[in-house]
């Protein structure tokens, strides 16, 4: 937990939601490393480039950070669609294995245990498809009643789309570990909690800022 979090009482909140990268999974290095790996046939430069961009902007699907190599990098003037799926199959191919294997924060299902009243959902820059198969494959999708959703549409999209459906249910907060994740969280009001363990960002001013999921435990008075 981080020095002087304040209390945050889950009890408040109807719904929860989680990224993934970062604060369920230990991936982060992962997806770095596969961006990193897809873009080298562009040469060390351009691949480093990719890999800075990455970090720098946590969370934002890897459709977007594509289309910018192809664009601001390589200098399309639109992102070719053949380069761009073949840096798309690159991309999963080397994150696949890795989003099987990596570490889970196994806090988060003593915090499922802790939190019955709410609906509980996941909302991803990762693939939506991918990201719902390897979900499956941990078992990690039953603890997501409310759905696991991700890319290629936004965080900011995918929020609207399931307020306006009452799936997320107000008030709700976010676990994220990027700046990005602040700001989705900020289109709809949602209380944004900061976990920075595993984040490769420093966290947002204003910001309730925890270690992980099991620093909240001690922070709800169920």
């Amino acid at each position: 937990m981080a020095d002087g979090a304040p209390p945050i009482d889950l009890t408040q909140y109807r719904t929860l939601i989680f990224d993934c990268d970062g604060v369920i999974l230990n991936s982060n290095p992962i997806k770095t490393e596969a961006f990193y790996q897809a873009a080298l046939p562009y040469g060390e430069d351009a691949a480093r480039a990719l890999r800075e961009y990455h970090v720098r902007n946590g969370g934002i699907s890897r459709y977007h950070k594509f289309d910018w190599f192809l664009t601001e990098v390589i200098g399309q003037s639109e992102p070719d669609p053949e380069e761009r799926q073949a840096l798309l199959n690159a991309y999963a191919k080397n994150v696949w294995d890795g989003m099987l294997a990596c570490e889970v924060d196994e806090a988060i299902f003593e915090l499922r245990k802790q939190t019955p009243h709410a609906r509980w959902m996941v909302a991803s820059g990762s693939d939506e498809q991918e990201l719902r198969e390897i979900f499956r494959l941990r078992g990690l999708d039953e603890l997501f009643d409310a759905g696991i959703y991700g890319s290629p549409r936004t965080k900011e999209e995918i929020f609207a789309e399931l307020a306006a459906t009452n799936t997320l249910l107000t008030p709700a907060v976010f676990f994220g570990d990027s700046r990005y994740d602040a700001q989705a969280a900020q289109t709809l009001n949602l209380t944004f909690v900061f976990l920075q363990n595993w984040s490769e960002t420093s966290p947002p001013c204003g910001e309730l800022n925890f270690s992980s999921l099991n620093g909240l435990f001690v922070r709800a008075p169920y």
